[in-house]
C-alpha cells in the first residue's frame, strides 16, 4: 500500500519539496513584471546563480515562448504565452477580444497601423495590433513594452488617472528618455497631460523613436478609469497638423463607441 503524499504546503517559507528550477524560473517570470527586458547577468544577480544557470533557464522560456529575445540587443523580454495567460485571465471582460472590432474600425478608417494598449505600473503594453498596407508604414508593435510617458496611449490614459495617481507612479523627477524628445521629467509630464486633457487626445511626435508620429484616445470603464488605449501610428512626414486632426475625429467617434460597449459588458 502507497504511502499518502505529504501536503506541499509547510509554511511561510514555501513547499517542504522545493524544486529549485521551477522556483527559478517562477521568480524569472516575476520579475518581467518590473522590468520590460532582462540580460543574463541581470537574472543571475537576482536569482543568486550562476550565468550558465541564467542562460538555461532564460533557454526554456523561450523554447516555451515565455520569453523572446531581441536579436540585436540579446535582451530577453515576455513572450506571447505569458500575454495569452495575462489576457485569458481576465475572463468574461477580455479587453482585447472586445475592443478588435473597434480596432478594426480604426485601422479602416486610418489606413494607418493601429494598435491596443494597457496601462501596466509606468508602461505599456501593446495586446493588439493590425498593420497598415501602405508602403510606407509603421511595423505593429504587438507585445512591445514601452515607457508609458513616451507613447501617445500611455500619455492618454495617464491624462485619466487622479494627479496624486501619476505622482505614485512617478516618484522621482527625473524620466527615462528613449529619444532627444522623450520627456525627460516629472514636472513636464504633469505639463503634457494637462495638454492632453483639453484636447481630449494625446500624440507621440518621435517620442518613443525617431520618425514616428502617432496619436492615441483612452477608452474609459464605468468609473471613468483607463481601461485601454487605441493609438494610430505612421511615419512623422504625414504627421502635419490637420491630418493629426483627422485621425484624431475618427478615434473619438469610435473610442466613444468602445466605452459605451465596455461599459454595458461591467454592468451585465
Amino acid at each position: 500500500m502507497r504511502e499518502p503524499m505529504a501536503s506541499p504546503a509547510s509554511g511561510p517559507d514555501g513547499p517542504a519539496y522545493r524544486l529549485h528550477s521551477v522556483d527559478h524560473a517562477l521568480q524569472l517570470l516575476l520579475l518581467f513584471r518590473s522590468k520590460p527586458s532582462l540580460r543574463v547577468s541581470e537574472v543571475a544577480d537576482h536569482l543568486g546563480v550562476a550565468r550558465s544557470t541564467a542562460h538555461r533557464l532564460l533557454g526554456m522560456l523561450v523554447h516555451r515562448q515565455f520569453a523572446v529575445q531581441d536579436p540585436a540587443t540579446k535582451a530577453y523580454r515576455p513572450g506571447p504565452r505569458l500575454v495569452e495567460i495575462g489576457l485569458a485571465a481576465v475572463g468574461a471582460l477580455d479587453v482585447r477580444a472586445r475592443m478588435r472590432p473597434y480596432l478594426a474600425e480604426i485601422a479602416a478608417a486610418t489606413g494607418e497601423t493601429v494598435s491596443l494598449l494597457v496601462l501596466d505600473a509606468d508602461s505599456v503594453h501593446f495586446i493588439d495590433s493590425i498593420e497598415s498596407q501602405r508602403t510606407v508604414r509603421v511595423g505593429s508593435r504587438l507585445d512591445a513594452r514601452m515607457p508609458a510617458h513616451s507613447t501617445s496611449a500611455g500619455k492618454a490614459m495617464l491624462a485619466a488617472l487622479t494627479t496624486d495617481e501619476v505622482l505614485a507612479i512617478y516618484p522621482a523627477e527625473r524620466l527615462v528618455t528613449a529619444t532627444e524628445g522623450t520627456l525627460s521629467s516629472r514636472t513636464q509630464l504633469l505639463g503634457e497631460l494637462e495638454r492632453v486633457q483639453d484636447a481630449g487626445f494625446a500624440t507621440n511626435f518621435e517620442e518613443s523613436e525617431a520618425g514616428l508620429g502617432a496619436v492615441g484616445m483612452a477608452v474609459l470603464d464605468q468609473d471613468g478609469r483607463p481601461a485601454a488605449a487605441f493609438t494610430v501610428a505612421g511615419p512623422m512626414q504625414r504627421m502635419t497638423p490637420g491630418y493629426v486632426q483627422a485621425i484624431a475625429r475618427d478615434l473619438r467617434a469610435v473610442v466613444v463607441a468602445a466605452s459605451a460597449d465596455l461599459r454595458d459588458v461591467q454592468y451585465r
